[in-house]
Protein backbone atom coordinates (compact mmCIF):
# COMPACT_ATOMS: atom_id res chain seq x y z
CA UNK A 1 0.00 0.00 0.00
CA UNK A 2 1.58 3.30 -1.11
CA UNK A 3 1.86 6.53 0.83
CA UNK A 4 -0.93 9.03 0.50
CA UNK A 5 -0.41 12.20 -1.47
CA UNK A 6 0.41 15.21 0.71
CA UNK A 7 -1.53 18.36 -0.04
CA UNK A 8 0.82 21.26 -0.76
CA UNK A 9 -0.34 24.18 1.35
CA UNK A 10 0.91 26.27 4.23
CA UNK A 11 1.24 24.38 7.50
CA UNK A 12 -0.71 26.29 10.15
CA UNK A 13 0.92 24.71 13.19
CA UNK A 14 4.17 26.60 13.85
CA UNK A 15 5.95 23.60 15.41
CA UNK A 16 5.09 21.27 12.54
CA UNK A 17 6.01 23.99 10.05
CA UNK A 18 9.46 24.42 11.60
CA UNK A 19 10.10 20.66 11.65
CA UNK A 20 9.05 20.33 8.02
CA UNK A 21 11.27 23.26 7.03
CA UNK A 22 14.33 21.70 8.69
CA UNK A 23 13.77 18.32 7.01
CA UNK A 24 13.06 19.64 3.53
CA UNK A 25 15.89 22.19 3.73
CA UNK A 26 18.33 19.41 4.47
CA UNK A 27 16.94 17.34 1.62
CA UNK A 28 17.18 20.25 -0.82
CA UNK A 29 20.80 21.01 0.06
CA UNK A 30 21.64 17.31 -0.19
CA UNK A 31 20.09 17.10 -3.67
CA UNK A 32 21.98 20.25 -4.73
CA UNK A 33 25.26 18.71 -3.58
CA UNK A 34 24.51 15.45 -5.39
CA UNK A 35 23.70 17.38 -8.57
CA UNK A 36 26.97 19.34 -8.38
CA UNK A 37 29.11 16.24 -7.73
CA UNK A 38 27.44 13.78 -10.10
CA UNK A 39 26.94 16.13 -13.02
CA UNK A 40 29.87 18.54 -12.49
CA UNK A 41 27.38 21.40 -12.38
CA UNK A 42 27.79 24.78 -10.76
CA UNK A 43 25.00 25.00 -8.23
CA UNK A 44 24.14 27.74 -5.80
CA UNK A 45 21.24 27.71 -3.35
CA UNK A 46 20.19 30.47 -0.95
CA UNK A 47 17.35 29.87 1.53
CA UNK A 48 15.75 32.29 3.99
CA UNK A 49 13.52 30.95 6.72
CA UNK A 50 10.33 32.65 7.92
CA UNK A 51 12.35 34.18 10.77
CA UNK A 52 14.91 35.68 8.37
CA UNK A 53 17.71 33.18 8.98
CA UNK A 54 19.79 32.45 5.88
CA UNK A 55 21.05 29.08 4.64
CA UNK A 56 23.24 28.69 1.56
CA UNK A 57 25.01 26.10 -0.53
CA UNK A 58 27.52 26.48 -3.34
CA UNK A 59 29.21 23.83 -5.44
CA UNK A 60 32.78 23.07 -4.30
CA UNK A 61 34.53 24.60 -7.33
CA UNK A 62 32.58 27.88 -7.25
CA UNK A 63 31.46 30.70 -5.01
CA UNK A 64 28.16 32.49 -4.72
CA UNK A 65 29.72 35.74 -5.94
CA UNK A 66 30.98 34.04 -9.11
CA UNK A 67 27.62 32.41 -9.67
CA UNK A 68 25.82 35.76 -9.27
CA UNK A 69 28.19 37.47 -11.72
CA UNK A 70 27.68 34.64 -14.20
CA UNK A 71 23.93 34.96 -13.76
CA UNK A 72 24.06 38.71 -14.45
CA UNK A 73 26.18 38.16 -17.55
CA UNK A 74 23.90 35.41 -18.84
CA UNK A 75 20.69 37.35 -18.30
CA UNK A 76 22.19 40.77 -19.10
CA UNK A 77 20.91 42.19 -15.82
CA UNK A 78 22.73 44.30 -13.27
CA UNK A 79 21.91 44.83 -9.63
CA UNK A 80 21.84 48.44 -8.57
CA UNK A 81 24.84 49.23 -6.44
CA UNK A 82 24.26 51.11 -3.22
CA UNK A 83 25.72 54.59 -3.28
CA UNK A 84 26.46 55.46 0.34
CA UNK A 85 27.36 59.06 -0.49
CA UNK A 86 24.02 59.57 -2.14
CA UNK A 87 22.21 58.05 0.84
CA UNK A 88 24.05 60.40 3.20
CA UNK A 89 23.17 63.38 1.01
CA UNK A 90 19.50 62.39 0.95
CA UNK A 91 19.44 61.98 4.73
CA UNK A 92 21.12 65.35 5.27
CA UNK A 93 18.62 67.01 2.94
CA UNK A 94 15.73 65.48 4.86
CA UNK A 95 17.11 66.63 8.22
CA UNK A 96 17.71 70.15 6.87
CA UNK A 97 14.10 70.36 5.71
CA UNK A 98 12.89 69.27 9.14
CA UNK A 99 15.05 71.91 10.83
CA UNK A 100 13.73 74.59 8.47
CA UNK A 101 10.16 73.58 9.29
CA UNK A 102 10.87 73.71 13.03
CA UNK A 103 12.49 77.14 12.78
CA UNK A 104 9.55 78.42 10.75
CA UNK A 105 7.15 77.09 13.37
CA UNK A 106 9.08 78.89 16.13
CA UNK A 107 9.02 82.16 14.18
CA UNK A 108 5.28 81.85 13.67
CA UNK A 109 4.75 81.28 17.39
CA UNK A 110 6.53 84.60 17.98
CA UNK A 111 4.34 86.39 15.42
CA UNK A 112 6.86 86.44 12.57
CA UNK A 113 6.65 85.13 9.01
CA UNK A 114 2.84 85.00 8.90
CA UNK A 115 2.43 86.21 5.33
CA UNK A 116 2.47 82.70 3.86
CA UNK A 117 -0.28 81.38 6.17
CA UNK A 118 -3.86 80.99 5.10
CA UNK A 119 -6.87 81.89 7.23
CA UNK A 120 -7.25 78.31 8.46
CA UNK A 121 -3.56 78.11 9.37
CA UNK A 122 -3.77 81.35 11.33
CA UNK A 123 -6.88 80.10 13.16
CA UNK A 124 -5.07 76.90 14.14
CA UNK A 125 -2.06 78.89 15.30
CA UNK A 126 -4.29 81.15 17.37
CA UNK A 127 -5.91 78.17 19.10
CA UNK A 128 -2.51 76.68 19.90
CA UNK A 129 -1.30 79.96 21.38
CA UNK A 130 -4.46 80.36 23.48
CA UNK A 131 -4.02 76.86 24.84
CA UNK A 132 -0.39 77.57 25.72
CA UNK A 133 -1.30 80.85 27.45
CA UNK A 134 -4.03 79.12 29.47
CA UNK A 135 -1.52 76.55 30.75
CA UNK A 136 0.99 79.27 31.66
CA UNK A 137 -1.68 81.21 33.57
CA UNK A 138 -2.81 78.09 35.40
CA UNK A 139 0.75 77.47 36.57
CA UNK A 140 1.09 81.11 37.62
CA UNK A 141 -2.10 80.94 39.71
CA UNK A 142 -0.88 77.73 41.32
CA UNK A 143 2.39 79.37 42.40
CA UNK A 144 0.58 82.45 43.72
CA UNK A 145 -1.76 80.24 45.73
CA UNK A 146 1.19 78.41 47.27
CA UNK A 147 2.83 81.71 48.25
CA UNK A 148 -0.40 82.93 49.86
CA UNK A 149 -0.68 79.73 51.88
CA UNK A 150 2.91 80.13 53.09
CA UNK A 151 2.25 83.74 54.11
CA UNK A 152 -0.87 82.71 56.05
CA UNK A 153 1.10 80.06 57.92
CA UNK A 154 3.78 82.62 58.74
CA UNK A 155 1.13 85.04 59.98
CA UNK A 156 -0.33 82.43 62.34
CA UNK A 157 3.12 81.60 63.70
CA UNK A 158 3.85 85.29 64.33
CA UNK A 159 0.52 85.78 66.09
CA UNK A 160 1.11 82.80 68.38
CA UNK A 161 4.65 83.97 69.19
CA UNK A 162 3.53 87.52 69.96
CA UNK A 163 0.69 86.27 72.13
CA UNK A 164 3.12 84.17 74.16
CA UNK A 165 5.57 87.04 74.60
CA UNK A 166 2.94 89.57 75.70
CA UNK A 167 1.42 87.09 78.14
CA UNK A 168 4.79 86.52 79.78
CA UNK A 169 5.46 90.28 79.95
CA UNK A 170 2.08 90.91 81.59
CA UNK A 171 2.67 88.14 84.12
CA UNK A 172 6.05 89.61 85.06
CA UNK A 173 4.59 93.11 85.33
CA UNK A 174 1.80 91.96 87.62
CA UNK A 175 4.22 89.96 89.75
CA UNK A 176 6.60 92.94 90.08
CA UNK A 177 3.81 95.38 90.98
CA UNK A 178 2.28 93.07 93.56
CA UNK A 179 5.69 92.28 95.08
CA UNK A 180 4.84 88.62 95.36
CA UNK A 181 7.99 87.39 93.63
CA UNK A 182 11.55 88.55 93.55
CA UNK A 183 13.14 89.89 90.45
CA UNK A 184 15.42 86.86 90.20
CA UNK A 185 12.40 84.55 90.08
CA UNK A 186 10.84 86.38 87.13
CA UNK A 187 10.84 84.73 83.71
CA UNK A 188 14.05 85.77 81.92
CA UNK A 189 12.55 87.34 78.82
CA UNK A 190 15.94 88.19 77.39
CA UNK A 191 16.81 84.48 77.37
CA UNK A 192 13.68 83.39 75.49
CA UNK A 193 14.35 81.26 72.41
CA UNK A 194 14.09 82.95 69.03
CA UNK A 195 10.73 82.83 67.26
CA UNK A 196 9.90 79.47 65.80
CA UNK A 197 9.30 80.90 62.34
CA UNK A 198 12.94 81.97 62.10
CA UNK A 199 13.87 78.30 61.65
CA UNK A 200 10.75 77.29 59.77
CA UNK A 201 10.70 76.46 56.10
CA UNK A 202 7.96 79.07 55.69
CA UNK A 203 10.17 81.94 56.83
CA UNK A 204 11.11 84.44 54.14
CA UNK A 205 13.94 86.90 54.70
CA UNK A 206 13.46 90.61 54.34
CA UNK A 207 10.99 91.33 57.18
CA UNK A 208 12.21 92.63 60.53
CA UNK A 209 11.02 90.90 63.72
CA UNK A 210 10.92 92.14 67.33
CA UNK A 211 12.91 90.14 69.84
CA UNK A 212 11.98 89.63 73.45
CA UNK A 213 14.64 92.13 74.51
CA UNK A 214 13.10 94.83 72.27
CA UNK A 215 9.69 94.14 73.76
CA UNK A 216 11.22 94.33 77.23
CA UNK A 217 12.68 97.77 76.57
CA UNK A 218 9.32 99.06 75.37
CA UNK A 219 7.47 97.54 78.31
CA UNK A 220 10.05 98.46 80.98
CA UNK A 221 8.73 102.01 81.64
CA UNK A 222 5.41 100.49 82.72
CA UNK A 223 7.01 98.50 85.56
CA UNK A 224 7.27 99.64 89.14
CA UNK A 225 9.56 102.69 89.57
CA UNK A 226 11.80 100.78 91.98
CA UNK A 227 12.30 97.95 89.52
CA UNK A 228 14.96 98.23 86.84
CA UNK A 229 17.20 96.09 84.68
CA UNK A 230 20.89 96.54 84.09
CA UNK A 231 23.52 94.31 82.50
CA UNK A 232 26.87 94.16 84.28
CA UNK A 233 29.84 91.96 83.32
CA UNK A 234 30.67 89.44 86.04
CA UNK A 235 34.19 88.95 87.36
CA UNK A 236 35.73 85.75 85.95
CA UNK A 237 36.91 83.05 88.33
CA UNK A 238 40.50 82.52 87.30
CA UNK A 239 40.69 79.24 89.22
CA UNK A 240 37.57 77.72 87.69
CA UNK A 241 38.30 75.89 84.39
CA UNK A 242 34.59 76.02 83.51
CA UNK A 243 34.89 79.78 83.17
CA UNK A 244 37.62 79.46 80.57
CA UNK A 245 40.50 80.75 82.74
CA UNK A 246 41.63 84.22 81.80
CA UNK A 247 39.39 84.19 78.76
CA UNK A 248 36.13 83.48 80.61
CA UNK A 249 33.66 86.28 81.16
CA UNK A 250 29.90 86.68 81.45
CA UNK A 251 27.00 89.05 81.93
CA UNK A 252 24.85 89.30 85.04
CA UNK A 253 21.30 90.72 85.16
CA UNK A 254 20.49 92.61 88.39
Amino acid sequence: MGRGKIEIKRIENSTNRQVTFSKRRGGLLKKANELAVLCDARVGVVIFSSTGKMFEYCSPASSLKELIEQYQHATNTHFEEINHDQQIFVEMTRMKNEMDNLEMGIRRYTGEDLSSLSLDDISDLEQQLEYSVSRVRARKHQLLSQQLDNLRRKEHILEDQNTLLYRMINENQQAALSGEVKLGDMAPLAMLPPPAFAHSSYYYGGESSSTALDLMTTAAPQLHPDVGFRLQPTQPNLQDPACGGLHGHGLQLW
